[in-house]
């Protein structure tokens, strides 16, 4: 019996734990203590898929499952981006784990087509989906600038895109010539009463990636003929504005800016974007010894929280790192100050750099090009009659051959000079140095008045039949730090004043010149033979391939070719875009996508955008 009524009071404990406190037993009771089963999803469906190259033919639809699309040449690589419909799916693409809604990393695209698959794997692990793109890569003498691109206030004489920039799709356009006296960013363009103050102009991509402009950008104290843009340069969400002929007595950072007792010595001004989108002044930035003349600002160059600016016309007669500033006594040798950024966004003077060699005229400074702690300096007019890497710098006979000066940065940031570059083929009045440009351990000097009469890739140099030609010279640096120079580069219709190499853009295997070339051909791969048309201006597109050799790959006119509109006069490259500056072109046209046929705004220049 005992052990009986204990087996009924366990029996009546259970009861009640099933039919819940007091007894009831509804239904909803005892669906609490047994839940439904979770459901498994196996959606395996895309809710989004696009890819960085290019634009899709066909729209996206989660039924649909095979997308084709075109790419440039330019587009060496893709990024695809896939968010699964059912949050808890996962997705490969080309085999390699993606993460939902967040673009891939790069995809190698090979000319003609590639095939990308995108498999969507549902929650269940089980069902699946593959997705296809078929991205056709287009050879390059298909390219063909995919914008036209004009100020919004086109005026005559304006020289939009005497300089150009990108970074991160974002690009920036100077026009030289524009005329407002219009202060910081947006104001009234409508107001020209400062002639050839200088403008920038910023672009930016929507959400249907289409080209708007972002910012119209003018100096804090414009004034008449300082030249605002003669330089720029671009990273991220920095941009740096120089003025080489501002006239303020100011010294250093953020100084008096309405004090123009010091003409043309020159001021550089930083802009920077915030989250959201808008761009404002952060620096007013002077040298640390200003005087009347110096052109501070003749060059500029970038690099994350490191500026660098060209002085090409200060007068100290002092060689190496921090010398005496106060020394005029070589007028015209040229100077090269470094300022960084530190965490609070405040900026200082770092380094005042002057040529091992200084010389009164050398003009050091002229051009400048920054890759990370490593820093390429111009001196077009240097006159020593060397040849090749650290010859002798005292040599004086040969005027305006120029020269090159590589200058590396320690851990502690103390710079010094680490190579003395001269042409391979010095001579006088080439040039050499007047443009350059520097990416990792490449660098490109272009000599737009050298003379040969060769073409191509390592031709004849010692052939002084074609005057004013020009030619580029490509150098490479070793793992100990030694310069040398790997190839001789000239057009593939070299002529007489065409100047090749006084414009140069590289962005890793692929190198832009620019040339005041005369054909009149139009687009990629025409007749460059026909001469028609005067300083229509031409740019070449070369490649390096994986033994590290170059070829030209492209002949690139506007698609508007006409004379004198100098297509070229200013490149810039970064990944998938090429941006490509004509001055003096003429069209009417305002904004992106206009009209390039009609020539009634002489002068007022565009740009070509490559994607």
């Amino acid at each position: 019996m005992h052990g009986f009524g204990r087996i009924a009071l366990i029996s009546a404990v259970l009861a009640t734990a099933l039919t819940g406190c007091g007894g009831g037993g509804n239904s909803s009771s005892r669906t609490g203590f047994n839940p439904e089963p979770p459901v498994i999803s196996s959606d395996a469906s895309l809710a989004e898929l696009t890819a960085s190259a290019a634009d899709f033919d066909q729209i996206f639809q989660p039924t649909i499952f095979d997308y084709t699309g075109t790419a440039s040449y330019l587009a060496r690589t893709t990024a695809i981006m896939a968010a699964p419909t059912h949050g808890n799916a996962t997705l490969t693409i080309n085999g390699i784990a993606g993460s939902p809604g967040e673009p891939s990393g790069p995809i190698d695209l090979l000319e003609g087509n590639n095939v990308i698959t995108v498999t969507v794997t549902a929650e269940d692990g089980v069902s699946s989906q593959s997705y296809t793109v078929d991205m056709g890569r287009n050879g390059a003498s298909a390219l063909a600038p995919r914008w036209f691109i004009k100020a919004a206030d086109n005026g005559a004489d304006d020289r939009f895109g005497a300089r150009v920039a990108i970074s991160d799709g974002t690009l920036a356009v100077v026009a030289g010539g524009e005329d407002s006296a219009a202060t910081g960013v947006n104001g009234n363009s409508a107001d020209n009463s400062a002639d050839n103050s200088g403008a920038v102009y910023v672009f930016g991509r929507d959400a249907a990636s289409t080209w708007t402009q972002e910012a119209y950008i003018k100096a804090s104290n414009t004034a008449n003929s300082d030249a605002f843009g003669h330089a720029i340069a671009l990273s991220g969400d920095t941009l740096a504005v120089s003025a080489f002929q501002e006239d303020s007595a100011a010294a250093g950072i953020d100084g008096d800016d309405s004090d123009n007792s010091a003409i043309d010595a020159g001021a550089v001004y930083i802009f920077t974007r915030d989250v959201t989108g808008i761009w404002s002044q952060q620096a007013y930035l002077k040298a640390s010894n200003t005087d009347p003349v110096d052109g501070f600002g003749v060059s500029v160059a970038l690099d994350g929280d490191t500026l660098v600016v060209g002085a090409s016309y200060e007068d100290a007669l002092v060689s190496g790192v921090d010398g005496n500033q106060a020394d005029n006594n070589g007028p015209d040798s040229g100077a090269v100050y470094v300022f960084t950024r530190d965490a609070a966004g405040l900026w200082t003077q770092q380094a005042y750099l002057k040529a091992s060699n200084p010389d009164a005229g050398d003009r050091f400074g002229g051009a400048v090009s920054l890759s990370g702690d490593t820093l390429a300096v111009g001196a077009a007019y240097e006159r020593s009659k060397s040849t090749g890497i650290d010859g002798n710098q005292a040599s004086n006979s040969w005027s305006e051959a120029g020269a090159v000066y590589v200058f590396t940065r320690d851990d502690v940031g103390d710079w010094s000079q680490q190579a003395y570059l001269k042409a391979s083929n010095t001579g006088s009045g080439d040039r050499f140095g007047d443009s350059l440009v520097l990416s990792g351990d490449t660098l490109v000097v272009g000599a737009p008045l050298e003379d040969s009469a060769a073409r191509g890739i390592d031709g004849f140099q010692a052939d002084n039949k074609a005057l004013n030609s020009g030619a580029a010279y490509i150098f490479s640096r070793d793992v100990t730090g030694n310069w040398s120079q790997q190839n001789y580069l000239k057009g593939s219709n070299t002529d007489s004043q065409d100047q090749f190499g006084h414009s140069i853009a590289l962005d890793g295997d692929l190198l832009v010149v620019g040339a005041f070339e005369d054909s009149n051909a139009v687009g990629a791969g025409g007749d460059p033979s026909d001469n028609s048309a005067p300083n229509a201006g031409a740019a070449y597109l070369f490649e390096r391939d994986a033994m590290g050799a170059w070829s030209q790959i492209a002949y690139l006119k506007a698609s508007n070719t006409d004379a004198g509109d100098e297509f070229g006069s200013a490149i810039a490259i970064d990944g998938n875009s090429l941006l490509v500056g004509a001055p003096l072109e003429d069209s009417v046209a305002t904004g992106v996508g206009g009209d390039q046929t009609g020539n009634d705004s002489i002068d007022s220049g565009a740009v070509y955008l490559y994607q």
